[in-house]
């Protein structure tokens, strides 16, 4: 067997082109064999001891792994001296290239280690009122530009304080040149690191008209599909100058604010009388609160004894405190109403257009035909029941009601045009 080996060499001695050809197989396969073990037994035996270390987070920002990239780089780097007719040439490009993956690899892994640090420092209970966050990323960007001198020092096979002196002379003139580059560069870097935009994200810009989906974000700009299918394209520095809004918050939610008022008018609204406090008892959604209602303002008449014999010192129901209980009652039992969200049912201030009644809660959808469907269900039952309340809802006169009046006033005539002072024409529509 020895002897079979010993001429196997020979015979590759004596074809230096194919024994230098096997040299560089066995050199790749020990490379691969390295990394093989390192990732699957080395790797993953390290990450099982993090999940019983109660720190499983800290995995996902991946420092052994690229640290583990390491080895199959230094086989290559020392192997390729051993290989029998490589030209000098050769061997000094994959060390080069091999020296740089590794400046390379060894970035990512600090890189990695200063999230690390930041997540371990947002555990704090005070961490949001002093982040850290921006100063490691000025952290990242100086490790980066080192690391990219390096690299480049590394591949040329030049010392890195030659490049350092010649960067001072050529700084100005790259500025200049390349300083759209330069910014939407340093914007990308911001908007990665922060996580400002995706594609798919609905993004609103009013300023530029845009307001739709991202589709593309490149170096230079961001397109956005509008939904007028529309294509605005703009300039990725303008996310980091510019303020815009970015739905995915909603998206992620799983629900969706409806904020609508019904503005009702204000000369309807009223005490409700014993007769329509027993039509409204037919509501099986007001039969509890009528009856709270009822039991706590009679409790507070009698406490007034013979003042409470004037109604103007009593408590009363209102048609719009009814309307309001209403409404609460019937949206929250919505099937569309997301119900571990905020939920309002309110007054605004009153306005010249009327008194504001406020809805206020989030759907169960964010899709957009889904949460205008649920939206519009709502308002068209609570716009239709509210006559049952002796309410209206405010209206600005219409032509038609124009015409109406006229037509009114012409069949009474003129004299019915002059009343005595004090005492204001009455007009029908």
């Amino acid at each position: 067997m020895t002897d079979e080996f010993a001429g196997w060499l020979d015979w590759l001695r004596a074809h230096p082109e194919l024994q230098t050809l096997v040299a560089c197989a066995a050199l790749i396969f020990a490379a691969w064999l390295s990394n093989w073990i390192v990732k699957r037994i080395l790797v993953r035996g390290v990450y099982r001891l993090l999940r019983h270390a109660r720190d499983a987070e800290l995995q996902d920002f991946g420092v052994i792994r690229r640290l583990s990239n390491i080895v199959p780089a230094l086989v290559l780097a020392t192997g390729v001296k051993a290989i029998p007719g490589l030209p000098e040439a050769a061997v000094t490009v994959v060390q080069n290239v091999c020296g740089g993956f590794i400046v390379l690899t060894v970035a990512l892994a600090l890189a990695a280690v200063l999230d690390i640090i930041n997540l371990l420092y947002q555990r704090r209970s005070d961490a949001h009122l002093h982040p850290i966050k921006g100063y490691l990323q000025v952290v990242k960007i100086v490790l980066y530009a080192i690391a990219t001198i390096l690299i480049i020092a590394t591949l040329i096979d030049r010392s890195p304080l030659i490049l350092l002196s010649g960067l001072g002379a050529m700084a100005a003139v790259l500025m200049l040149i390349f300083q759209d580059t330069l910014l939407s560069l340093v914007a990308s870097v911001q908007i990665t690191s922060n996580d400002l935009i995706r594609v798919g994200d609905w993004v609103e810009m009013p300023q530029l008209n845009a307001d739709g989906d991202v589709i593309d974000i490149a170096l230079h700009t961001v397109k956005i599909q509008n939904w007028d299918k529309t294509i605005t394209s703009i300039p990725t520095k303008r996310f980091i100058s510019d303020s815009f809004k970015n739905w995915r918050g909603m998206q992620e939610s799983g629900g969706r604010r409806i904020k609508r008022s019904l503005f009702l008018d204000q000369q309807s609204v009223h005490f409700l009388s014993e007769e329509e406090c027993r039509h409204l008892h037919r509501f099986s959604l007001l039969e509890d609160y009528l009856g709270e209602k009822q039991r706590d303002i009679d409790a507070w008449n009698a406490r007034l004894a013979e003042r409470g014999q004037e109604p103007v010192n009593t408590r009363r129901i209102t048609n719009i405190g009814t309307f309001r209980a209403y409404v609460e009652r019937y949206v929250r039992s919505h099937p569309g109403i997301h119900q571990n969200m905020t939920f309002i049912v309110r007054q605004l201030a009153p306005t010249a257009d009327g008194l504001p009644l406020e809805i206020y809660c989030f759907t169960n959808t964010v899709s957009w035909v889904p949460y205008e469907a649920i939206q519009s269900d709502i308002f068209d039952h609570l716009l239709s029941i509210l006559p049952e309340f002796g309410l209206r809802v405010f209206q600005h006169p219409s032509g038609a009601d124009m015409r109406g009046w006229s037509e009114s006033l012409t069949q009474r005539g003129a004299p019915a045009l002059q009343q005595p002072e004090g005492h204001p024409a009455e007009v029908t529509g």
